[in-house]
C-alpha cells in the first residue's frame, strides 16, 4: 500500500476494515518505512538496499544488478502480481500501473525470470511460488485513490488470499505494509512510521511494539525461507517469533 501515515489510517472511519485485520490478527505497532520516494523503499525491501537510487524514475534509469529475494528464488520460486500492468515485466507506467511500484522489473539480473512470473493480476490470486509480491494499482493502493478505497479493494483481495490452498494449508503469512508515510508527496509527515498488519492462521489479536522496518521485513521473509540476508536484513531485527510463527 501507498503513502500514508500509521496515524492517518489506524482508527480511521474510513478503514474499517483494515482495523478489523489490525484487532484480529497481527499489528507491528512501531514498523518505519526506510527512504523517500517510493521507489528505494521498494528496492530496499526486496534486496537490502537502495542500491543509490533516490528517486522514481524507470527501469531504463536504474538498472540494477544486485542480488534481491527475486533472485534468490529463481524459476518461479518467486513472483510479482501486478494490478493493471498491461504486459508482464512492463518497464514504464501505463494507466493506473506505476512501474516504480513494481521493483522486479529493475533487477537485471532476473531475465527471463521478469516476463514469466512479474505479470498483471488474474482472476484470482496465484501464491504458488515460495514469496509473491502483490501490488495494486495507484487508486486501490492509496497512492491516488481514498483511505476508502484502499480499504474497499483490501475487503475483496484479502479473503481471496485467504482462500487459496496455501494460506489454507496454514503454512502461508501475508503481510499488508505501506511504503512510506505522505511526507514525501506532501502528506502528514509522522517520520516515516506506517502500518504493517501481518496475517496468518497463527497470529491472533497481537500488537507488536518492537522496532521494525522493512529490512526487517525481507530479514523475516527470508528466514521464514531458508534464504542468506542480503544487506542491511543481517542487522535488521526479526519479526519471527513476535506473531505466532
Amino acid at each position: 500500500m501507498e503513502n500514508h501515515g500509521y496515524n492517518e489510517v489506524l482508527n480511521s472511519g474510513q478503514a474499517p476494515y483494515i482495523n478489523s485485520l489490525a484487532s484480529t490478527y497481527g499489528l507491528a505497532t512501531n514498523y518505519y518505512a526506510t527512504d523517500h520516494p517510493s521507489l528505494p523503499n521498494y528496492i530496499e525491501a526486496t534486496s537490502g538496499s537502495s542500491q543509490g537510487i533516490a528517486d522514481d524514475n524507470g527501469p531504463s534509469s536504474h538498472p540494477v544488478g544486485a542480488p534481491s529475494i527475486f533472485s534468490q528464488l529463481p524459476g518461479g520460486q518467486s513472483r510479482s502480481l501486478e494490478e493493471g500492468m498491461p504486459s508482464s515485466c512492463y518497464g514504464s507506467d501505463s494507466g493506473e500501473y506505476a512501474v516504480h511500484h513494481d521493483p522486479m522489473a529493475y533487477y537485471t539480473n532476473l531475465r527471463p525470470d521478469c516476463s514469466s512470473f512479474d505479470v498483471p493480476f488474474g482472476s484470482s490470486p496465484d501464491v504458488s511460488a515460495k514469496f509473491t509480491l502483490i501490488t495494486p494499482n495507484v487508486i486501490d493502493d492509496m497512492h491516488d485513490g481514498t483511505i476508502a478505497q484502499g480499504d474497499a479493494f483490501l475487503q475483496s483481495y484479502i479473503p481471496e488470499l485467504q482462500a487459496t490452498p496455501q494460506y489454507k494449508a496454514g503454512n502461508t503469512v501475508i503481510f499488508v505494509v505501506w511504503d512510506e508515510d505522505g511526507s514525501g508527496g506532501g502528506g502528514p509527515n509522522e517520520s516515516n512510521h506506517v502500518i504493517c498488519l501481518v496475517i496468518s492462521a497463527h497470529t491472533h489479536g497481537v500488537a507488536d511494539a518492537t522496532p521494525y522496518t522493512h529490512y526487517s521485513l525481507l530479514r523475516t521473509t527470508e528466514e521464514l525461507l531458508g534464504l542468506p540476508l542480503l544487506g542491511n536484513a543481517a542487522s535488521a531485527t526479526s519479526m519471527l517469533g513476535h506473531f505466532g510463527f
